[in-house]
């Protein structure tokens, strides 16, 4: 496929050169034909001929210039196409004896009076060719740089201004309310600067949007230029920096400049770590592009020149390695962090992204918000998305519950590798470390609630338990995440009572754990330690000061701290073994139904817990009935080796 498209690609670089040949070729060719018959006589030599009687027909030009005739004929011994080229001194002797000799001889003579009917019949005839020559090679030129920047251009600002036509406006950012009210006094000041300068206010020349990504910044900032009606520049910070020395700082320098044309404007710039990081660190020195960029925008928003009427707006997900100098007071005065929704703002959102969206009935937003506790706007609208992709594949008419779980998995874990083949030891394995954590996080309600439970494959992960919060808090008690460790220890104590045997399925179990063991030991001050504080999460990115990091205890104190946590996560242990000790049936009825059902969801769990069994099956729902089930539907429609197929499998043959 490669070399088809090279070829294409040479073809169509060549043509231009090859008309450049072609219109060559013909203007030479032109010329050469019609002066391969054409001979050149002096003047003595027509003179001669004239005498002689030789003469058959003569054209008679006057030239541009008026001081000569240009003559042009044939002779009586000339074959066709030939003739000759004289050029006569302009007089009336010359003339008179031309037409003497015309009348004498009785040969063609032609004059021309009009001389300028001529030299436009000249230049139209030598000239023009090359004329369309020059126009097409200007034009040629001119398209093969249209594909390249201009070296004049090149320290213009990249900076785009946002058409009315993707104008966004407060109605479109679902939830973020605290948010919206912190920047309303920009559109106000926008709209009406007078009444701030009153009584002598000062707008926030910048405000800076922190938070995860996909928390809704950029959309944020986009309804803020759409309230206010005033022209919006958006620029990624990555646009400034550049190969050469200086041309990022040119940048700046000309986005204030077009910015000052339009003020009152709003400038936003995406991803500002880019450009904004502190300057000196790292191993090795700075970095001199950015740097100079990042003088150059801190100059602008608060240096000597003044900029009224435009604001900066800025979003990154990294304010902890931006440079203090960016975010003092008179260039980022304010701060707004937009954090991850909370229900009601999943809810908000999930309302926004419904709108084209057919749900069947039952489902509500309220529920949906309840079941994706830490999703973000872009998590949510990219679920919802999911899902009517899945009912679309699946030729349904509305989106199910069922599109919905399957949309939240792919999101969280990645699609289903419904192609993994299982030996039963490991089915039964899985089964019972997910069974683990069920019975675990069942019996300590109030940390978690168990939502889901799956012994299908996705991702790292042989199976997964998905557990939300009872209800969303601010703050963690102690308690809290204790039973949180607890909980993730279950799987690998289930496989401890159950097989005498341990495997690397809890590898990704103790990751987590051990993490929020250290949190507590070190940050939270959640141990016999006391409460002190021993290490801070920097999350930098700069490898100098990742490389320096300092530690401010001692060794000692560094093996108590290890030995607190060795303490906390014994305990922990402990104590989810002598959960799943004392029940021991519900971990063995739950294993056993996961390996009937593969994927058991909260209510299913609740009524097995109850009934020590599942509810009657819907054999009109294939996906709800058990491997057992489908495996006798697929011996009635002929299916062949139905006994060694798993779910996934099952379900593909009887085309669901």
């Amino acid at each position: 496929m490669n070399s088809g498209i090279d070829k294409k690609t040479l073809k169509k670089g060549l043509l231009p050169y090859l008309f450049i040949f072609i219109i060559m070729f013909g203007v030479f060719f032109y010329f050469n034909v019609n002066n391969s018959d054409k001979h050149t006589l002096t003047y003595d030599k027509f003179m001669e001929k004239l005498d002689g009687g030789k003469i058959e027909e003569l054209e008679v030009v006057t030239r541009g210039s008026g001081y000569v005739y240009d003559v042009t004929g044939t002779l009586t011994n000339y074959k066709e196409g030939e003739y000759f080229e004289v050029v006569l001194p302009l007089s009336e002797q010359v003339m008179k004896r031309l037409v003497d000799a015309s009348d004498e001889q009785d040969f063609k003579l032609i004059v021309h009076p009009d001389p300028e009917a001529s030299a436009w019949l000249i230049v139209l005839v030598n000239f023009l060719p090359i004329a369309i020559l020059v126009v097409f090679a200007f034009w040629f030129f001119n398209k093969q740089m249209a594909g390249s920047k201009s070296s004049l251009d090149f320290g213009k600002s990249r900076a785009r201004l946002v058409n009315d036509s993707n104008k966004v406006t407060f109605k479109d950012v679902a939830g973020l309310k605290e948010e919206k009210e912190e920047v309303k006094e920009l559109i106000d000041f926008l709209k009406a600067p007078k009444k701030f300068q009153k009584l002598g206010a000062r707008i926030p020349k910048g405000v800076l949007l922190m938070g995860p990504p996909g928390t809704g910044k950029t959309l944020l900032a986009k309804a803020v230029a759409g309230e206010a009606d005033v022209p919006f520049y958006f620029i990624s910070g990555s646009d400034f920096v550049e190969l050469f020395v200086g041309v990022g700082a040119s940048r700046v320098r000309d986005m204030f400049k077009e910015a000052k044309r339009n003020a009152p404007c709003l400038i936003f710039i995406d991803e500002i770590d880019a450009v904004g990081r502190q300057r000196g660190t790292g191993l090795g020195g700075g970095h001199d592009e950015r740097e100079q960029t990042l003088n150059q925008l801190l100059t602008e928003m608060d240096g000597f020149g003044a900029n009224e009427g435009i604001i900066i707006i800025a979003a990154t997900n990294r304010p902890d390695v931006l440079d203090p100098a960016l975010l003092r007071p008179g260039r980022f005065d304010r701060q707004v962090t937009v954090n991850l929704p909370d229900v009601k703002g999943r809810e908000e959102i999930l309302a926004v992204h419904a709108k084209n969206k057919i749900l069947a009935d039952g489902i509500t937003l309220q529920n949906l918000a309840k079941r994706t506790p830490g999703f973000s706007g872009a998590d949510l609208e990219n679920l919802l998305n999911e899902a009517a992709l899945l009912a679309v594949r699946r030729n349904k008419n509305e989106i199910t519950m069922s599109e919905i779980d399957e949309a939240t998995d792919r999101v969280l874990m990645g699609p289903a590798k419904v192609s993994h083949k299982y030996t039963e030891n490991d089915r039964k394995l899985v089964a019972y470390h997910e069974a683990g954590h069920a019975v675990v996080g069942l019996k300590l309600r109030s940390a978690s609630v168990v939502q889901k439970v799956t012994i299908i494959p996705r991702g790292s992960a042989g199976g997964y338990n998905m557990m939300v919060p009872s209800e969303e808090k601010l703050c963690s008690t102690k308690t809290d995440l204790l039973e949180e460790i607890t909980g993730l220890l279950g799987g690998r104590s289930a496989e401890e009572i159950t097989f005498g045997e341990i495997t690397t399925g809890a590898h990704n179990d103790f990751e987590k754990a051990t993490k929020i063991v250290r949190a507590m030991v070190t940050e939270y001050g959640m141990s016999d330690l006391g409460p002190l504080q021993f290490e801070q999460q920097s999350g930098s990115v700069f490898l100098g000061r990742d490389y320096n990091k300092p530690q401010h205890f001692s060794n000692e104190v560094a093996n108590e701290i290890d030995m607190e946590m060795r303490k906390i996560i014994n305990e922990c242990h402990k104590k989810a073994k002598e959960i799943i000790n004392k029940n021991k049936d519900l971990l063995k009825l739950i294993a056993e139904t996961l390996l009937e059902y593969e994927t058991l969801t909260k209510e299913q769990i609740d009524y097995l817990v109850e009934h020590k069994k599942m509810p009657e099956e819907d054999e009109n729902n294939l996906e709800s009935l058990s491997i057992t089930k489908l495996r006798e539907i697929a011996k009635e429609k002929g299916v062949k080796n139905y006994s060694k197929m798993n779910k996934a499998e099952l379900l593909k043959e009887l085309d669901v």
